[in-house]
C-alpha cells in the first residue's frame, strides 16, 4: 500500500468517525420522544379522550343532550339573590324571550331561576314549563373579588326588562348591605384559598410534547380543552379535574410538536374544587414522584428550589386546618357552592 493510499484511508475513517460523533451529537441533544407503538395488535391506550370514537368511524357519535338540571343552583351563602315578585305563574317560553343578553355584572355571574308550578322545584327557566315565581342572583365574590356597586347595580338593571316583560316588581337588598357581605365573604375566601403547584424540570435531554403526553398517559391524564394542558379526571361525571399537568402552549402548537424542546412542566392541585375525601393532595403527591421518576426529573417550586418532604408535611398540616374552616362555613371543598366561590 502506498503512502498517498494510506493517507487517504486514514482521512476517510476520520471523517466517518466525525459524522457519527455529529449525529450523535445531535441526537443527544434533541428532545426525548415518545416510544413507537408496539407492533401487537392489540392498541395501547392513546391520548384521546375516553369517549372517542374508534379509529375507523367516519365522525364521532353526538353526545346525548345534558338532562334538565334539577334543584337551586342559587345559595344565599355566595349570591345576591332578588326576587321578581309575579302577579301569576309565566312561562317557561316567557321567561326565556325577555332574559339578560348577558348572564354576568362586570367579573360576577348572574343566575335565574323559576319555582316549576308542577315539580316544586327551582330550575333555569325550560320551554314548556311554567313558574309560580322567579328569582335572580349575582354572585357576591370569586377569585376576581367582591361584588363592587357598580357591578350590583348592573345587575339590578339587567333585570327590570325581565320584570317589565312579566308584569313583576324586583325586590332587591340595600346596596350597602350587598356590597359589605360582599367584601366579607371576599375576605374569608381570599384567605382560604389554596393552589398547589409542583414544576418538574428535566434533568438531562428536554422533553418532546409527545413524550409528555405518553409519560402523563401511563399515569391518567387525558387531553384538556387548552393547548399545553392534560387532566387527570374526577371520577365524579361533571366535576372538575382531579389534577392539571401543564407546559408551553407555544410547543403545543408548534408546527411539528415532536420538535420543540421542553424543559418543564407543571402539576396543580386546586385545592377547593375536590373534596377532601377523593384525597387529593396524596393524589397530587403521588402523581408528582411517579412522573419525576418516569420522565427523569428533579420536583422544584416557583423560586427553583428543590422540595423536601418536610415541606410536603407541612403542606398536609396546613390543609387540614383549611379543610376544616371551609367546612365550618358550609363551604366544603368540593361542593357545588365552593367551586363557584373559588372560579
Amino acid at each position: 500500500m502506498t503512502l498517498m493510499s494510506a493517507l487517504a484511508m486514514l482521512g476517510a475513517l476520520v471523517l466517518a468517525a466525525v459524522v457519527a460523533h455529529g449525529a450523535w451529537s445531535a441526537r443527544k441533544a434533541s428532545p426525548r420522544q415518545a416510544e413507537a407503538p408496539n407492533a401487537d395488535p392489540r392498541r395501547e391506550p392513546s391520548m384521546a379522550a375516553a369517549d372517542a370514537a374508534p379509529a375507523e368511524a367516519a365522525a364521532p357519535p353526538e353526545l346525548p343532550a345534558a338532562p334538565p338540571r334539577r334543584g337551586a343552583q342559587l345559595d344565599p351563602l355566595i349570591d345576591a339573590i332578588v326576587p321578581v315578585l309575579l302577579e301569576q305563574p309565566v312561562s317557561g317560553e316567557m321567561a326565556l324571550m325577555h332574559m339578560p343578553p348577558t348572564r354576568r355584572a362586570g367579573t360576577k355571574p348572574l343566575l335565574i331561576e323559576g319555582l316549576n308550578a308542577a315539580t316544586g322545584e327551582w330550575e333555569f327557566p325550560l320551554p314548556g314549563q311554567r313558574y309560580a315565581e322567579v328569582q335572580a342572583g349575582a354572585q357576591m365574590a370569586n377569585r376576581s373579588g367582591a361584588l363592587n356597586p357598580i357591578e350590583y347595580s348592573e345587575f339590578v338593571q339587567k333585570l327590570q326588562p325581565l320584570a317589565d316583560a312579566l308584569g313583576a316588581m324586583l325586590e332587591p337588598p340595600e346596596m350597602g348591605e350587598v356590597v359589605a357581605r360582599a367584601k366579607e365573604l371576599d375576605a374569608f375566601a381570599s384567605a382560604h384559598d389554596a393552589q398547589l403547584a409542583i414544576t418538574l424540570r428535566a434533568n438531562a435531554a428536554a422533553w418532546s410534547v409527545g413524550y409528555i403526553q405518553q409519560c402523563a398517559g401511563r399515569h391518567g391524564f387525558v387531553p384538556g380543552v387548552l393547548p399545553g394542558r392534560l387532566v387527570l379526571p374526577s371520577p365524579d361525571d361533571g366535576a372538575p379535574p382531579v389534577l392539571v399537568l401543564s407546559f408551553s402552549p407555544q410547543a403545543a402548537l408548534a408546527d411539528d410538536p415532536n420538535v420543540s424542546a421542553v424543559r418543564e412542566v407543571t402539576l396543580a392541585l386546586d385545592v377547593p374544587q375536590t373534596p377532601q375525601s377523593a384525597e387529593p393532595f396524596p393524589a397530587w403527591l403521588d402523581a408528582a414522584r411517579a412522573l419525576a421518576a418516569d420522565m427523569d426529573a428533579t420536583m422544584i417550586d416557583d423560586q427553583g428550589r428543590l422540595i423536601t418532604l418536610h415541606a410536603f408535611a407541612d403542606i398536609g398540616n396546613d390543609l387540614a386546618k383549611l379543610y376544616r374552616a371551609l367546612d365550618e362555613r358550609d363551604l366544603a371543598a368540593g361542593s357545588a357552592v365552593a367551586r363557584r366561590l373559588f372560579s
